[in-house]
């Protein structure tokens, strides 16, 4: 890798070293026998929206996906390689998480390539990807401002991801038992703000 990116990987984990591990080893060592993270987060792979940080999130607590733009395919067992529901399947029927959040954000890459298309230079995984979603992004858009769009289009990926996973039956049954809850939220890069939905087409800044 680049010296730079070396350097700042290095500098970064010798203060961890330094900082954290002499508070937190005896957590490590715990965790080491193994984890029950009470959460499953489905998020951006964006370098900016980074839900162990949003959270203030301790080692263990959070199980987390991240993809290109917070997506989560519909339940579809063909044997074929799905590493989204392979980690949903492990998150909920192995770890047993009590809920899973879907976390969209503003200034999503993914989300700008389901509204323009994805770049030339990503049309063997990027493109096909975000096409899954594009078409339902598109239509739902179609009625607002342009300078409402891409934020109207990020939080309809957020709620097409939920809607997705209630079709898988092993979620279904969960959150119909009243064992598992599935939330929505939307993270402001520029102003820090988290938004949750709270009703249809409606999120509401938190406190």
């Amino acid at each position: 890798m680049p010296q730079e990116s070396a350097n700042a990987l290095l500098t970064g984990y010798q203060r961890f070293r330094r900082q954290r591990w002499p508070q937190e080893h005896a957590e490590y060592e715990a965790l080491a026998r193994g984890q029950t993270p009470h959460t499953l987060v489905v998020a951006c792979s964006d370098s900016r929206a980074d839900p162990a940080l949003i959270f203030d999130a301790a080692p263990g607590e959070l199980f987390v996906i991240r993809n290109v733009a917070n997506l989560v395919p519909p339940y579809q067992p063909d044997g074929k390689l799905h590493g989204v529901s392979a980690a949903l399947e492990f998150g909920v029927r192995v770890l047993k998480v009590h809920r899973i959040v879907v976390m969209g954000h503003a200034y999503c890459g993914g989300v700008h390539a389901m509204l323009n298309g994805a770049p030339d230079n990503c049309q063997d995984f990027v493109a096909p990807w975000v096409n899954q979603a594009g078409p339902h992004v598109r239509r739902f858009v179609e009625d607002f401002p342009a300078d409402q769009t891409e934020r109207a289009a990020e939080e309809a990926v957020v709620r097409l991801s939920i809607d997705n996973l209630r079709t898988f039956p092993w979620i279904a049954e969960r959150e119909a038992a009243g064992n598992l809850t599935l939330s929505g939220l939307h993270f402001g890069i520029a102003d820090g703000i988290l938004r949750a939905l709270t009703g249809p087409g409606r999120f509401e800044a938190l406190d």
